[in-house]
């Protein structure tokens, strides 16, 4: 089986490495891959990371962003990613959380034999239970999480890094 050099390494030991020293083994990934692993950058932006009013979420993503800001003005493509990362992950957790009180979507518990997968596995979806206050948590998060993505360093940087790295 050949592997995408442009998908998320998940065999690397992301407990010991810092990827600020080794930069050149991250890899972007899709959506959010590696948001939990990542060091130092989860260490540093996952504290941050919060939604559970809109106010906590007015101040979460303006400090991760700010973090954007900082990683762009010294030039760390990583850090940059990061912190878009876990502005994304700011609203699907959020909109999760807004469909779903309890921030479960399926019914049930995963097979076994899915397990560290994604996605239903033949589960059926609970019916929407909407939360409006973490949906303006979402929307927080969402208008920062565009400003990270659609930043012009930021893409030209995405896609330096992609030309290089894979």
């Amino acid at each position: 089986m050949k592997t995408n050099p442009k998908a998320f390494d998940y065999s690397l030991n992301y407990r010991e490495l810092n990827l600020r020293e080794r930069p050149e083994l991250y890899r972007v990934g899709k959506g959010e891959q590696g948001v939990l692993l990542v060091q130092p950058y989860k260490s540093e932006i996952l504290p941050l990371w919060r939604f559970k009013t809109p106010d906590i979420a007015r101040q979460s993503s303006e400090k991760i962003y700010e973090l954007f800001l900082d990683y762009k003005a010294k030039g760390d493509f990583v850090g940059m990613d990061m912190a878009r990362k876990f502005l994304q992950m700011g609203v699907t957790r959020a909109r999760r959380y807004a469909n779903h009180r309890t921030g479960q979507k399926y019914d049930g518990p995963v097979p076994a034999d899915q397990k560290g997968r994604s996605g239903s596995h033949g589960r059926d979806t609970l019916p929407l239970d909407t939360d409006p206050t973490k949906a303006e948590s979402a929307s927080i998060f969402r208008e920062k999480y565009l400003l990270a993505r659609e930043d012009p360093d930021y893409k030209r940087l995405r896609k330096e890094w992609q030309e290089k790295y894979g």
